[in-house]
């Protein structure tokens, strides 16, 4: 459990600024120490890292209230449901993509698909590859 101070510290932003977000409703203590301080959990440090990056992208307060209260209705079994629905809908575009390549990548000449494949950044290639091998092809060298 952290005082506002050494959550400030951690989180990198004022105390006043936790002030602040505890008085609109953005968080809240987990409980009070004897001598009346507000103490907050590790998940509070980790709702402000999000309310942060959140601000960034240029969300306003109102809105990052609103999604975190929608991240609150959702329990974690839905949200890792949605998140591999999500996936699944993302690979089977991955792998029409992939197919729509396939007549292409194969008339290239291992010269070419030598040039192509030392171009691609790693990360590309591996994502490639890995697709590949999911659909049961071959790899492109």
């Amino acid at each position: 459990m952290y005082r506002i101070g050494e959550l400030s510290k951690l989180a990198r932003i004022s105390p006043r600024t936790i002030d602040y977000y505890t008085s609109i409703g953005l968080i809240e203590p987990a409980e009070r120490s004897a001598k009346n301080y507000r103490l907050y959990a590790d998940e509070t440090l980790q709702r402000l890292e999000r309310i942060e990056q959140m601000k960034k992208d240029k969300y306003t307060l109102d809105e990052i209230k609103a999604t975190i209260e929608s991240w609150s209705k959702i329990t974690p079994e839905e949200q890792v449901s949605r998140k591999l629905t999500d996936l699944q809908h993302h690979l089977s575009q991955l792998e029409r993509e992939v197919k729509e390549l396939e007549p292409v990548i194969k008339k290239l000449k291992p010269r070419q698909a030598n040039h192509l494949y030392t171009r691609l950044m790693p990360q590309t290639a591996a994502c490639i590859e890995a697709l590949m091998l999911l659909i049961n092809k071959s790899s492109l060298m």
